[in-house]
C-alpha cells in the first residue's frame, strides 16, 4: 500500500524519508546514475509495473508497458529545478536567454510524455538498461522506446500480420537500426559489417534512407546488443540515428577532389562530432562500458581525408588532437547561456531537444541535399582563390512533418539567417541548438520542431534570439547562384585520376529480388573485390567511390550480370522518385509507399507516353503518412498516405527543390484512380506550358490552384488522346552534375565523349569568357548549347 501510494507521486511530491527509502532500494544501480529519476526508473528498479504483463506461447514475454507518470493536468506545474540535472542551471524551463513573447513557458508539459521519459532516463539509460537485460521479453516499454530512439533504433511489428495472424503479429516484435552516417559515407569495412549483420541477424536487406543513412530491419531484441556493438567495433555507430538530438548530417555525395566539396564533407563530419550527445550511456548499454575496437571513420576522415585525394588541410594532425579540439569547442562557454551546467550533457541538458534536429551542408548551386527542408542548412563560401574556406551562408527553419486535418502543423522551407565566418561556425551552431533547446515548444510535441519557433517569432526576431546566445551579430548572406537538383548518377571523374559511379536503388531497398535483380550481391561483390567506399544520396541511391579507371569495365560487367541496369536504361521518373518504407513495419503508415511507388512510376510513364510525352519526367514522391520522411511537400507531384489505398495529393513544388513547397490539391485519392486524376493536369501542362523547358512544378505555380481547378472541372476525360502530337523528349538541365565552389553547375550528367570543333577565334572567345567566370570551357560550351537549343 505504501509503494502504491508512492507510485502515483512525482519525485518532487515524495516526502524526504520516502525518497531516502527509495534511494536505498536502488542502491545497486550503476554508479554513473547522477540523480534518482521518478516513476519508470524507480518502477524498473523495484520490479514494479503499472500494467499487467502479457505472455505469448510462441514468442516469450512481452515487456510491461511502463510509462513515466506525468502530473495530472490539474496538478501544480513542476518548478524549473525539478527538470534539471545536478549542477544544471540552464534549460527549457530556465532559458539561457529570455524571450518573453512566446505563448508557452515549457512548464506545462503534462500531455507530452516523451519529455518525462527523457527527464527520467538518467541521460538515456533507464529503463532501457533494465529491460534489455531481461532476456525473456521480446519487446520493450513505451519509455524505453523513447530512450532507445536516441541510441538509433525503433521497435516495430509486422503489420501485414495484424489482421490475418494475430499470434504471428504478437510475436513479430523486432527492431530497426539506423546508422549514423555523416554525409552518407560508409567505408568498405563498415559496409561489409552491415551487410553481414543483415544476413545473420536481420531480414537480409539494407535500406538507404532519404537522409543518406543506412537502416537495418528485422533485428530481434535478443540480438540488438550484438548488432550495435558489431557496428561500433567496425568504426560505425547508431548513436544519433534517431531521437531528439542532432540527426544524420547530409552533404553532397560526390567524392570530388574539389576544395568546396571537401570542405562541405569535412564540415558535416565536424558538426556531427561537435553536436553528438556526451552521455556515456551508449558505451555502457551496448559496449559494456568499453571503447570500440575502431575509431569512428568520420573522425579518421577529419585527420586523413576521405576517398578522393585531399586538397584541403585536415582538422587535426591526430585523433587525440582532434578529440581535444572538438571537446574544447563544444565546452567553450562564452557566458551567453549555451552551456547548461549539466556535467553529462553540457549542450543538451537533462531533456535533450524538443524534437529531432536536422542539418545539411552543401556548396553553391548543388541541391543534392534538398537544402531547404532542414532545421539548419549550411552553404560553403570560398574565398576568391577558390581554394580557401571563407565561411558559410546559413539557412534555418525548414521541416516537412505535419498532421492531417491539423492546420497548426505544416511543411515549411528554411529562410536565410545570414553569413558566418569559418572561425565562428562552431559557436553559431551551438547557439542555434541552444535557442531551439530552450525555446522550442515542449508543451505541444506536434509543434516542437524549430521551424515552428522560426515561424512564430519571424526570421528577424529569431536571428536576434540566436545572436543573444552567439554573442555577436550575424552577417548578411553572400549572394548564391541558382540551385540545381543534382543526383550524381552514372560515371564521373573525381578529379584525382579516379572515378565514381552512381547506382540507382529503386526506393532505397538493397536486396536480392526474385525478379532477377541481385543488387545486394552485386554491391557486396564490388566492395569485397575493390575495397571501395560507398556514399548514399538524398534520393536513396548509392555512389561507389575511388574507382581505378582500369576497373570500370569489370564493375559495369558485375552490375549487369546481377541485373542492375546502367543509368542510360533507368527511366527518369524512377530516377527522380523517392518513397518512405511505410508498410509493413512502420507503425505510423496509413498507406503503402515503398511497395506502391514502382507501380506509380510505371503507370505515370505509360500515361506520359499515351499523351505524346515519352521520356518526360518530374519529381514525384510518396509517403505512407503526413510526417514527410520522403519530403513529398517539395515535389512537383506527391502522394501522402491518408488511409488504406488512399492518398492526399500535393503538387507545385520546384523541379530543382529550390525554396518552395507545393500545395494541397486533393484528399483521399484512390490508388486505382491515379490516371484519371492526373490526366487533365498533365495534358494542361503539355498544351499550355510556355515551352518544353517549363517544368511541371513551375507550370503549376504559374497557373495557380484556381485556374487548374477550373480547367480540371471542364476537362472531358480522354480529350488528351485525340490527335496526339508526340513530342521529342526534353533534354534540358533536368538532372545536373558538378557545381563546386560557387562555379556554374554542369547542366548534364555523365562523361563527355563527343567532340565539337570550333575556329581558333571562337576558342579564344570561349576561353576568355570561361576564365572570367572561373569555369571550365566545356561547362561553358554545354551551357551555351543548351540555352541555344531551348
Amino acid at each position: 500500500k505504501i509503494m502504491a501510494g508512492i507510485w502515483g507521486l512525482s519525485s518532487l511530491a515524495m516526502p524526504t524519508a520516502v525518497l531516502a527509502v527509495a534511494a536505498i532500494l536502488v542502491a545497486s544501480a550503476s554508479s554513473a546514475t547522477a540523480f534518482a529519476p521518478t516513476s519508470s526508473f524507480v518502477g524498473a528498479r523495484l520490479g514494479l509495473s503499472s500494467t499487467c504483463t502479457h505472455h505469448s506461447a510462441r514468442s516469450g514475454r512481452i515487456a510491461p508497458s511502463m510509462v513515466a507518470t506525468p502530473p495530472k493536468p490539474t496538478d501544480d506545474t513542476l518548478p524549473p529545478a525539478a527538470w534539471m540535472a545536478p549542477g544544471q542551471k540552464i534549460g527549457p524551463q530556465a532559458p539561457g536567454q529570455p524571450w518573453p513573447d512566446k505563448s508557452y513557458d515549457n512548464l506545462n508539459v503534462a500531455k507530452n510524455k516523451p519529455e518525462y521519459a527523457k527527464k527520467d532516463s538518467a541521460h538515456l539509460r533507464y529503463p532501457l538498461e533494465q529491460e534489455m537485460a531481461d532476456g525473456e521479453t521480446i519487446s520493450i516499454s513505451h519509455d524505453s522506446v523513447i530512450v532507445l530512439k536516441h541510441h538509433g533504433s525503433y521497435m516495430q511489428q509486422n503489420r501485414d500480420l495484424q489482421r490475418t495472424d494475430k499470434a504471428g503479429y504478437a510475436a513479430s516484435y523486432q527492431f530497426m537500426l539506423r546508422l549514423k552516417v555523416p554525409n552518407g559515407k560508409l567505408p568498405a569495412k563498415v559496409y561489409q559489417t552491415v551487410d553481414d549483420i543483415t544476413t545473420k541477424w536481420g531480414q537480409n536487406d539494407i535500406r538507404a534512407t532519404t537522409r543518406q543513412a543506412w537502416q537495418i530491419h528485422g533485428v530481434k531484441k535478443a540480438n540488438l546488443k550484438s548488432v550495435i556493438a558489431a557496428i561500433a567495433n567496425a568504426g560505425g555507430s547508431t548513436l544519433g540515428g534517431c531521437g531528439d538530438i542532432n540527426r544524420n548530417i547530409m552533404a553532397p555525395p560526390a567524392p570530388l577532389a574539389d576544395p568546396a566539396y571537401q570542405y562541405a564533407f569535412q564540415t558535416s563530419n565536424y558538426i556531427a562530432d561537435l553536436l553528438a550527445p556526451s552521455s556515456p550511456a551508449f558505451a555502457e548499454l551496448w559496449m559494456d562500458g568499453q571503447k570500440a575496437a575502431t575509431v569512428e571513420y568520420w573522425k579518421k576522415d577529419m585527420v586523413e581525408g576521405s576517398t578522393s585525394t585531399p586538397v584541403i588541410p585536415p582538422v587535426a594532425k591526430s585523433i587525440e588532437d582532434l578529440n581535444t579540439k572538438v571537446s574544447d569547442a563544444m565546452l567553450h562557454d562564452s557566458g551567453n547561456g549555451i552551456i547548461t551546467g549539466d556535467s553529462e550533457e553540457p549542450l543538451y541538458g537533462r531533456q535533450y531537444l524538443p524534437r529531432k534536429f536536422k542539418i545539411a551542408v552543401t556548396v553553391p548551386g548543388d541541391n543534392s541535399v534538398d537544402l531547404f527542408i532542414h532545421d539548419v542548412g549550411l552553404v560553403v563560401i570560398m574565398a576568391d582563390d577558390g581554394k580557401t574556406l571563407k565561411g558559410y551562408d546559413v539557412f534555418v527553419g525548414g521541416g516537412m512533418g505535419r498532421t492531417h486535418n491539423k492546420e497548426s502543423t505544416f511543411a515549411r522551407v528554411s529562410e536565410a539567417l545570414g553569413y558566418v565566418s569559418k572561425e565562428d561556425l562552431p559557436e553559431l551552431m551551438k547557439a542555434i541548438l541552444a535557442t531551439q533547446r530552450d525555446h522550442g515548444n515542449r508543451e505541444v510535441r506536434a509543434n516542437a520542431r524549430m521551424k515552428y519557433l522560426v515561424h512564430s517569432l519571424g526570421i528577424d526576431n529569431f536571428r536576434k534570439l540566436v545572436e543573444s546566445y552567439f554573442g555577436k551579430k550575424i552577417g548578411p548572406m553572400v549572394p548564391l547562384p541558382a540551385w540545381r537538383m543534382v543526383d550524381w548518377m552514372g560515371w564521373h571523374e573525381q578529379g584525382d585520376g579516379k572515378l565514381f559511379l552512381g547506382v540507382v536503388v529503386e526506393q532505397g531497398r538493397v536486396r536480392d529480388f526474385d525478379d532477377g535483380l541481385k543488387l545486394k550481391t552485386a554491391l557486396r561483390t564490388i566492395v569485397d573485390k575493390y575495397g571501395v567506399d560507398t556514399r548514399l544520396t538524398a534520393d536513396q541511391n548509392v555512389v561507389l567511390c575511388g574507382i581505378d579507371p582500369k576497373d570500370k569495365a569489370d564493375i559495369d560487367a558485375i552490375l549487369l550480370s546481377h541485373g542492375v541496369k546502367p543509368i542510360e536504361q533507368v527511366d527518369m521518373m524512377t530516377r527522380k522518385s523517392i518513397a518512405c518504407p511505410a508498410f509493413p513495419l512502420c507503425g505510423l503508415a496509413q498507406a503503402e509507399a515503398e511497395r506502391r511507388m514502382p507501380d506509380f512510376n510505371a503507370r505515370v510513364n505509360a500515361l506520359l507516353t499515351k499523351l505524346g510525352m515519352p521520356g518526360e519526367s518530374f519529381v514525384m514522391r510518396m509517403t505512407g503518412c503526413p510526417n514527410g520522411c520522403a519530403r513529398p511537400y517539395m515535389a512537383e507531384l506527391a502522394f501522402v498516405g491518408q488511409g488504406p489505398d488512399l492518398y492526399q495529393v500535393w503538387m507545385g513544388g520546384s523541379s530543382q527543390l529550390d525554396g518552395r513547397t507545393g500545395w494541397h490539391w486533393k484528399d483521399k485519392m484512390k490508388q486505382a484512380d491515379l490516371e484519371a486524376e492526373i490526366e487533365p493536369i498533365l495534358f494542361m501542362w503539355k498544351s499550355q506550358r510556355s515551352s518544353q523547358a517549363e517544368r511541371l512544378g513551375d507550370f503549376l505555380q504559374r497557373m495557380g490552384k484556381d485556374k487548374i481547378a477550373d480547367y480540371v472541372a471542364k476537362y472531358t476525360p480522354g480529350a488528351a488522346f485525340d490527335k496526339v502530337k508526340v513530342e521529342t523528349p526534353y533534354t534540358g538541365p533536368v538532372v545536373a552534375a558538378s557545381g563546386g565552389g560557387g562555379k556554374a553547375a554542369r547542366l548534364t550528367s555523365g562523361p563527355r565523349k563527343q567532340q565539337v570543333r570550333v575556329t581558333d577565334e571562337l576558342h579564344e572567345m570561349l576561353k576568355t569568357k570561361a576564365d572570367s567566370a572561373s569555369q571550365p570551357i566545356s561547362d561553358l560550351v554545354e551551357e551555351l548549347i543548351i540555352k541555344g537549343l531551348q
